[in-house]
Parts: C-alpha cells; sequence; structure tokens
C-alpha cells in the first residue's frame, strides 16, 4: 500500500504497490482537512493521484474483516485489503494498524521500517 515512497522506488520489482476506492477516498477527505490543506495543494494532491493511478494497482476489496480485529473500525478496509490480495504487508505511520504487527500473513510496519528493510536510505 502506497505512503511516502519515492517516486523511483514504483519501479522496483520486489514489490508491488495496491490501492482501493476506500484509500483514495481517505487521502482525499485527509488533504482537504484544514490542518492538512495548509501543507497541501491541490496541485499537491492532484499529482499524487496521478502518481497512484500511474504506478499502483487498483483493488476491489472482497474480504470482511471481524471489528475486533483493529482499535480504529475506519482502518478496517486496509486489512480486508492485505487479506484480498494477500498482502505481505502494510506501511503505515497510524498506530492503530502498527501496533497490530501482524494480521493474518500481513506484516504491519513504519515506513521508516518498511524502507530499512528494503535498504532504502
Amino acid at each position: 500500500m502506497l505512503h511516502c515512497l519515492e517516486v523511483d522506488q514504483f519501479h522496483d520489482s520486489r514489490f508491488d504497490v495496491y490501492v482501493c476506492s476506500q484509500l483514495i477516498e481517505e487521502i482525499r477527505d485527509v488533504a482537504s482537512r484544514d490542518k492538512i490543506r495548509k501543507y497541501v495543494s491541490n496541485v499537491d494532491l492532484d499529482d499524487l493521484l496521478a502518481i497512484i493511478n500511474a504506478y499502483c494497482q487498483f483493488v476491489t476489496i472482497e474480504s470482511e474483516v471481524i471489528p475486533t480485529a483493529i482499535r480504529d473500525p475506519k482502518d478496517l478496509y486496509l486489512l480486508a485489503l492485505a487479506d484480498t490480495i494477500g498482502a505481505e504487508y502494510i506501511v503505515s505511520g497510524d498506530a492503530d494498524l502498527t501496533d497490530l504487527g501482524q494480521y493474518k500473513q500481513t506484516r504491519i510496519m513504519k515506513l521508516a521500517d518498511f524502507k530499512a528493510m528494503m535498504q532504502y536510505q
């Protein structure tokens, strides 16, 4: 899943990045918040969505997740996405996700940990 990777890292054949409509909706929602809008312009958002469109694989979620699996039920769709695609990793800065550490076959980690594992600077 997408979160602050460098554009050239999307060409890395060691992984694929998946998104779903719910993730796109969340990106748009967060980008529209006043405290974020002062850092992220409409052009920045458009650029991010263009990168997502160019480099990510869009998936329709086919799995359901038991709501007790996570503290914040709004993040359940990410676990369902991971289930749907059989993801090895979820990369996130959200403690509600990273505190899980793992969900079924999917390791959940912070971006810095993922970059270190993949040997990115």
